[in-house]
């Protein structure tokens, strides 16, 4: 994982397991690796892993068994709620950006209905060839 240094980095941990969570990778009731296998799979101390983790736990998208280890909560709304967030989050960014160009929330809509159509013609050309 590509780490950015304007970011805290258990922050980036935190947004990467979500969405993981969010795609299906890892599924409910999951059981995540151990905190110093996840420390060495993303070459991070093993404090800031911990830090993201309990974040997590604490927020209830994460649960702890005691001697099991880590495990993504079984409660879909919860779930349905983060990737509710995350995309809220994501959208805010680029609204915000998109007027820092100075274009008007009408030119905004456009610009993004005419992207997602070069979009889907690209996806629809992609597959017939």
């Amino acid at each position: 994982m590509k780490f950015d240094d304007k970011v805290p980095i258990y922050y980036q941990i935190k947004q990467y397991i979500y969405h993981e969570m969010i795609d299906g990778t890892l599924t409910p009731g999951a059981k995540l690796p151990a905190v110093r296998q996840l420390a060495l799979d993303l070459t991070v101390n093993v404090n800031t892993v911990q830090r993201a983790l309990s974040e997590m736990i604490t927020e209830g998208t994460l649960t702890s068994q005691r001697g099991k280890g880590n495990f993504v909560t079984t409660d879909q709304a919860r779930i349905t709620q983060l990737k509710t967030t995350l995309v809220t989050e994501q959208l805010t960014l680029a609204y915000n950006q998109l007027h820092a160009l100075d274009l008007s929330d009408s030119e905004i809509v456009t610009s993004l209905q005419q992207y997602i159509a070069q979009r889907e013609e690209h996806q629809h050309d992609s597959i017939n060839d």
